[in-house]
């Protein structure tokens, strides 16, 4: 029970069972460890905790934005000198699509716990609307254009290599 009460947000709150129905309810607050814990105090580190979290997600979001646009730079120029206009143009567009797809993922991952309880299912909707997309315009090819929205994934993988462990 002890072990319980340490993981509870907030301190339990004790009532006098013996007080009759329509008298004064007397409430006290429930020491632990005989330590006084000042609930602001709790309240302001855990705000500030939350924040420092905030600001870390955003920092390791703009650090994978950027990875995956210099990716796909150097996919698009050596695909431009190598493969042609055209591969490197459904690549391209392939590329952008994942990158957005990113951003929305990553959007939804930010909003779970604050404002909902699940990842949204718009992203989605990016690779479908890609697909249709390039199977409308001719000049467009599917497979570099798959092959380009796949592009972000490099991008997480040398993220998680780089990032230092956290034991």
């Amino acid at each position: 029970m002890r072990a319980l009460e340490l993981l509870l947000a907030a301190p339990q709150i004790n009532t006098n069972p013996s007080t009759p129905q329509g008298e004064e309810v007397l409430v006290q607050k429930s020491e632990t460890n005989g330590e006084k814990s000042d609930p602001i105090l709790d309240l302001v580190s855990s705000v500030k905790e939350s924040e420092d979290l905030t600001d870390e997600y955003i920092k390791l979001q703009l650090r994978i934005f950027r990875l995956s646009i210099l990716i796909t730079a150097i996919a698009v120029s050596i695909s431009l000198i190598f493969l042609g206009v055209q591969f490197s143009l459904s690549l391209l567009l392939g590329a952008l699509s994942g990158i957005f797809y990113l951003r929305l993922l990553a959007r939804g991952i930010g909003k779970l716990g604050k404002t909902s309880k699940s990842v949204s299912k718009v992203q989605l909707l990016v690779p479908v609307v890609l697909f249709l997309v390039v199977s409308k315009l001719p000049e467009l090819q599917f497979l570099p254009a798959l092959l380009g929205f796949l592009l972000y994934k490099p991008s997480l993988i040398i993220q998680f290599l780089l990032e230092p462990s956290r034991n």
